[in-house]
């Protein structure tokens, strides 16, 4: 299953507004079995804005509303004491982060899944600048990350029973939609399924964690 992660671009108004305290707020991750995502990504700051143009999942084990994220972690990293730097010849997931084995005061994110080359590329030290690293592109990210971690959200299903998604929206539960703030989206890339007393889980990745953010 690939999944493609997207920020919501009001995130950052949110955070500004004061609307998010992610250690102390309820966040939850939502079930989506459609999503006409559209502009969304760009134009939607609360559930409501996300809910006019999706619906959520309904299956064994789900709850209206979602889970409630546990062990919530807030952590920033120093690009040089980011602990996965870039090999040779290795497999890169697009969003992966590294530092150059000799760190350089930067981290770069992958913009696309590939294989780096044999050799070490020349780092750009600008922002946003990219390097070609044989099949893998790294994008000069930032000078630190600050990581949002939680433990994986699961529903369980009964037996029998069946629970399907396609998409998962974390986000602030007010209680009100209209006034729920939206984080970020996974894309799972289709429908996922499980049943009969399987768990349906959002695995967060065990590096990045639920959401990366870089510092300038």
């Amino acid at each position: 299953m690939a999944v493609t992660v997207t920020v919501y671009g009001k995130l950052q108004q949110s955070l500004w507004e004061a609307k998010i305290n992610f250690a102390s707020d309820t966040i939850k991750a939502m079930l989506l079995s459609a999503y006409t995502v559209g502009s969304t990504p760009d134009t939607a700051q609360y559930m409501s804005d996300v809910l006019a143009a999706a619906t959520e999942a309904i299956g064994s084990g789900y709850t209206a509303r979602g889970a409630t994220l546990g062990t919530k972690a807030i952590s920033y990293t120093a690009a040089n004491s980011w602990s996965t730097s870039r090999a040779n010849s290795t497999a890169y997931a697009a969003g992966d982060v590294v530092r150059p084995a000799t760190g350089n005061g930067y981290v770069y994110q992958a913009t696309n899944a590939g294989t780096s080359g044999g050799t070490i590329p020349t780092y750009p030290t600008v922002i946003g600048q990219t390097v070609t690293d044989g099949g893998v592109t790294w994008a000069c990210a930032g000078r630190g990350v600050l990581l949002l971690k939680s433990a994986d959200p699961s529903w369980t299903t009964s037996n029998p029973g069946t629970l399907a998604a396609a998409y998962i929206v974390f986000y602030k539960d007010t209680g009100t939609d209209s006034t729920s703030p939206v984080i970020l989206m996974w894309d799972l890339g289709g429908t996922q399924t499980a049943s009969n007393g399987g768990a349906f889980t959002a695995q967060e990745d065990a590096g990045e964690g639920l959401l990366v953010m870089f510092t300038g």
